[in-house]
């Protein structure tokens, strides 16, 4: 739960280095609406680009921006529709673009939502703590880069099998980066690490993505109010939205399909997760090579009350579609298939998780039989400008890229998607995967049975009214920069 509780003394010391550091902070409604961002702050925009370590880039926090990596200010929503040529189902799959974030994925918002309301009621003080964001990949990052931005020290934690691209960018941004062992389903090692802090300093607040309320919080008025503007203007008044599909990850994304379940009441949500470790689907374990979707625990802040259908996607399709979509052999190939250039060209919007959120679109419309009416909404978490290290591996592993291996790959693992490993949720099925949270957050991290059970029993009240909460985080904020006296 989001915690309003305030300390003045703590406050005064966040207001003062916001002063030493020209700090202004945004609301969540200038997120929503660049529309309301002062004057003064997009002409300093106009000078800065987009990944820069400057603390204007608060303001680009949002899926509005200008897609140019210096100087752009905002317009509509970023988007992009995958054409029935490219997926093979007569649905149009449409999913927003994270690539035009500053670090390159949305996971800036997430972050944000978990640090600033600690930040304006005093509860997080950045003159003597340090932010630790443990993650399998770009929350971490975003965590870092936000706490510079807010004048705040951090210490990154992810797996040391994340790609290289990862750890080098942190090396420049964070105070400290922690590799542990394994890779993307290994979430333990990187609780374990946590714990391992929390008893040996004094000094450490944990950012845990996984039971961050803020995380859920800024996808359910960020990105949910985003996906249903691009909505509003794709469909046509006999158009529905079937569903939002969206890879678990943290669960926070998923924050977004229960806002447009609010807006949409006929809509699902489904949730997918790597065929190579089921947690969800089949209470599985194992690895994978998604990077980013953090499996064998059921996160804290996944309403799974509120999950209409769980689904597994083998990773081996994600894998070879990123050459598909990226090789100049992949790319010829589209093109021969009647994917048009544009399209094709903006392939690299799409990371590994990006294409594992594609594929469990694809599998979504392809179970329910949906046709050219039908929309599903999804996200492009990052772009593959964050995995060329993970390409060039399967350069090195397989060898020269061929037409002959692009059209295997087009038809095994695009135009192939089959609709196994899915399961419609009853009741019964829900509490199942609910009741997994128990082995993680109640035996293993300490939280509260009553927590747990209030979760489901009194989800309502639980979950609560986030528009509620994120005004009240506005009103906080509106404050702070009152204090600090720089927007004049």
């Amino acid at each position: 739960m989001i915690d309003f509780t305030m300390d003045k003394e703590v406050l005064e010391k966040a207001v003062e280095r916001a002063i030493e550091n020209n700090i202004i902070i945004p609301t969540f409604a200038q997120m929503r609406d660049p529309a309301l961002i002062p004057d003064k702050i997009k002409q300093q925009l106009k000078n800065i680009g987009l990944w820069d370590v400057n603390s204007y880039n608060l303001f680009r926090i949002t899926w509005k921006n200008e897609p140019v990596p210096k100087g752009g200010l905002y317009g509509d929503v970023n988007y992009f529709e995958l054409p029935s040529e490219l997926t093979g189902v007569k649905a149009r799959i449409v999913a927003l673009v994270g690539k035009w974030f500053p670090t390159g994925s949305h996971k800036v918002g997430a972050t944000f939502g978990c640090l600033v309301p600690r930040l304006v009621t005093g509860q997080f003080d950045p003159t003597t703590q340090k932010a630790v964001w443990p993650s399998t990949g770009n929350y971490c990052r975003g965590g870092a880069y936000n706490a510079q931005l807010l004048g705040c020290e951090s210490i990154a934690i992810l797996p040391e099998g994340m790609s290289r691209e990862r750890f080098e960018w942190l090396s420049k941004v964070a105070g400290e980066v922690i590799g542990t062992p394994g890779s993307e389903s290994n979430v333990k090692e990187i609780f374990d690490k946590c714990n391992e802090l929390k008893s040996t300093h004094d000094n450490i607040v944990i950012f845990n993505q996984f039971d961050e309320m803020g995380n859920r919080l800024w996808h359910y008025v960020v990105t949910g109010p985003a996906m249903e503007e691009v909505l509003q203007k794709i469909m046509g008044e006999k158009d529905r939205l079937a569903g939002t599909v969206l890879t678990s990850g943290s669960s926070g994304t998923l924050g977004s399909g229960e806002y447009l379940k609010s807006k949409y009441p006929n809509s699902k949500l489904a949730v997918s997760e790597a065929l190579q470790c089921p947690t969800l689907l089949y209470n599985g374990f194992g690895a994978h090579r998604i990077e980013g979707i953090g499996d064998k625990h059921v996160p804290w802040i996944h309403n799974v009350k509120n999950t209409d259908m769980v689904m597994a996607i083998d990773d081996n399709d994600a894998m070879n579609l990123i050459r598909l979509f990226n090789e100049p052999e992949g790319k010829d190939f589209l093109r021969k298939q009647g994917v048009s250039s544009s399209i094709v060209n903006n392939l690299s919007l799409l990371g590994i998780s990006s294409i594992a959120n594609v594929l469990s679109a694809i599998k979504f419309a392809k179970y329910y039989e949906l046709t050219d009416k039908d929309v599903v909404m999804t996200v492009f978490t990052d772009s593959m400008e964050l995995y060329d290290s993970r390409l060039k591996e399967l350069q090195e592993q397989k060898g020269k890229y061929s037409e002959q291996q692009a059209a295997v790959d087009f038809e095994k693992h695009l135009m192939g998607v089959k609709t196994d490993f899915i399961q419609e949720l009853s009741y019964y099925d829900k509490k199942r995967i609910h009741n997994l949270k128990y082995y993680t957050w109640i035996e293993q991290q300490g939280k509260e049975l009553e927590e747990l059970n209030e979760q489901w029993y009194n989800d309502e009240k639980y979950w609560g009214n986030a528009f509620e909460i994120a005004d009240k985080i506005d009103q906080l904020i509106n404050e702070f920069n009152k204090k600090t006296g720089l927007l004049g």
